[in-house]
């Protein structure tokens, strides 16, 4: 668990952005059913898009992945971590979700990750998703350098430049 704040006392943490295509919210223990479904779809790349060093989501249980979400709540309302799930624009379906960390890396504040369900890889959500999440990362948040682990930097680099 993270536990010193990312973000500045006085700023106001941004609970939704809505795009032309999908909905970043919150990601709650509410969620736990379309995120369990949205995550256990995506097994075979979700390895790839998050720390390979994990073997994350593998044997991940319905209660485990509620508990999961639990640690993400805790840390949004710390402020030391953010996790959203992103929804369609009916809030019907679970997409993907993204998430903001705190760096080790001397480099940059903070570090993104996001990803779409399988599904909706092959329909270009998946671009508009990471950038949609990277503008709003730039414009609305406090932040003046965002690594991309996995996007803009291979996992290798990243863990070269902090180890």
């Amino acid at each position: 668990m993270y536990k010193r704040a990312i973000v500045p006392k006085d700023f106001v943490v941004p609970v939704q952005l809505k795009t032309s295509r999908c909905i970043f919210q919150p990601l709650t223990q509410r969620d736990v059913v379309r995120d369990y479904d949205a995550v256990m779809s995506s097994e075979g790349f979700l390895k790839d898009v998050f720390n390979p060093k994990s073997d994350w989501p593998k044997g991940l249980s319905l209660e485990g992945n509620l508990a999961d979400l639990g640690w993400h709540e805790v840390e949004f309302r710390n402020r030391s971590s953010f996790a959203y799930t992103i929804v369609d624009l009916s809030d019907d379906q679970t997409l993907g979700c993204a998430y903001l960390y705190p760096s080790d890396h001397s480099q940059f504040d903070v570090y993104a990750t996001c990803w779409v369900r399988d599904s909706e890889r092959q329909t270009g959500l998946d671009r508009h998703v990471f950038e949609s999440f990277s503008s709003w990362l730039s414009d609305k948040w406090p932040f003046k350098s965002v690594a991309f682990p996995g996007r803009l930097i291979s996992w290798s680099e990243w863990y070269e430049q902090i180890d």
